[in-house]
């Protein structure tokens, strides 16, 4: 039978079901599809392929999704470090945003971005920034799978100067990439502190309407400090808010969530909402501990996202992966919480989930796109090699990856980014140090 690609590799690491691992297997593709996954030695007999990959030494699986991003600051990359979250945002990155806010910035930016998460092996990404349009049209160009943010503030900013003007330009962002085969939108109202009542309200109204559903992106619960200003100025929790405006349910996409207690983590897994967690932005800002552990045990779909290279200061999902696992089990006081299957599981196809992308992409399963990574685990860092997954989540770093396709297109190859200019990129970058600096 003829197919596009064929790619052979020592392991074929499918998520889906959890924590098996084929070894010795290929992955048929046609059509930006997957086609099959069978053993190596009957792919070869079965298929004629335009481009046959042999991956000796390493393991293939989904591509990664990170589910929570600020792509264009990029460029604010190690601005303002070692700062609690409102004296970073407020006296730092707000101030630069302020002044160099616009399309030509979320246009460098979110390249930058894009090329580093292609290189480490995300192969879709979940935005929150103004000018959605430009990061949308980088992203296509690119040929990464991103679900961008219809973003929702009180104040105005380059991109919108009201409530009413954020909602109506980002319901044209939607429509216009409807069909589109890698761009989705979902809402994005920033957070219970720089978002009203009215806005939220309109929102939800338009939501409810929206068919087929789509997401609802926010920033929940992230510090006590929120808790606070929402307990003094709504007389409530914010996330007792969220649920009497409403928006607690299967749609939202709750991130950072520090602050639970246990009937909130209850009360939210019966809503059947999904929380992204941030492991090492929470860290760096000193934001609090995500109770993973309980979330999980509760029900509640967790994903796992790098937020913005502002906080952060990488967009690495091997290290939060690592992270991710390496915390619940400290914050629980239980070794064997979020092995590293659901670690790998978190950082693929509950993220996909989350997105409501679930039957596209976040796992090896045929009928899904072919967005797919190959990670290099033969080298001396990764010997002796027991057990693929968790040598994934422990000891892999994202240099290791190697090949990756989004929708059967080869983006990264032997490393190397195949649809950008890594030399205009770094070009790029020095311009806006430059500027940013002075």
């Amino acid at each position: 039978m003829k197919i596009d690609t064929l790619i052979h590799a020592d392991w074929v690491i499918p998520v889906e079901p959890e924590g098996v691992v084929h070894e010795s297997h290929a992955v048929a593709l046609l059509n930006g599809r997957i086609l099959e996954i069978l053993p190596s030695h009957e792919a070869r007999a079965k298929y004629e392929a335009d481009h046959v990959v042999e991956l000796s030494g390493h393991a293939l699986l989904p591509g990664l999704v990170n589910a929570h991003t600020h792509a264009a600051m990029n460029l604010l990359r190690g601005l303002a470090d070692d700062l609690p979250l409102m004296t970073w945002l407020q006296q730092h990155i707000w101030p630069a945003e302020q002044r160099w806010m616009g399309e030509e910035f979320v246009a460098d930016g979110s390249r930058l971005a894009i090329a580093e998460m292609l290189r480490g092996g995300t192969t879709c990404f979940n935005d929150m920034y103004f000018h959605p349009d430009i990061t949308a049209l980088v992203a296509a160009d690119l040929g990464i799978r991103a679900n961008l943010g219809m973003i929702l503030v009180d104040f105005p900013s380059s991109w919108a100067g009201s409530p009413d003007e954020y909602i109506h330009k980002g319901l044209e962002l939607r429509d216009r990439y409807a069909d589109h085969p890698l761009i989705s939108c979902s809402f994005a109202p920033h957070a219970p502190y720089s978002v009203s009542d009215g806005p939220l309200s309109q929102m939800r109204v338009i939501a409810d309407e929206i068919d087929p559903p789509v997401q609802i992106h926010m920033h929940v619960h992230e510090t006590l400090d929120e808790i606070r200003q929402g307990e003094e100025g709504h007389g409530c929790r914010p996330l007792e808010r969220l649920h009497r405006l409403g928006l607690v349910g299967p749609a939202l996409m709750a991130i950072h969530m520090t602050q639970l207690t246990d009937a909130e983590i209850a009360a939210f897994a019966e809503a059947g909402g999904h929380v992204v967690h941030c492991p090492q932005s929470n860290l760096k800002l000193a934001s609090g501990f995500c109770p993973v552990a309980k979330l999980v045990a509760a029900g509640v779909n967790v994903a796992i996202g790098t937020d913005g290279a502002a906080s952060n200061n990488a967009l690495d999902m091997f290290a939060e992966m690592r992270a991710a696992a390496l915390l619940a089990k400290g914050v629980s006081g239980d070794a064997a919480a979020v092995p590293a299957h659901t670690a790998l599981r978190m950082a693929t196809l509950n993220g996909a989930k989350a997105l409501g992308l679930d039957e596209i992409t976040g796992s090896l399963i045929p009928g899904k796109a072919a967005d797919l990574i190959a990670v290099r685990l033969d080298q001396i860092e990764g010997q002796p090699l027991y057990h693929p997954i968790s040598q994934l989540v422990y000891a892999t770093s994202r240099h290791q990856v190697r090949e990756v396709w989004v929708a059967g297109r080869h983006l990264v190859r032997k490393g190397a980014l195949t649809s950008a200019d890594e030399t205009e990129l770094l070009e790029r970058a020095r311009y806006w140090q430059g500027k940013l600096a002075d």
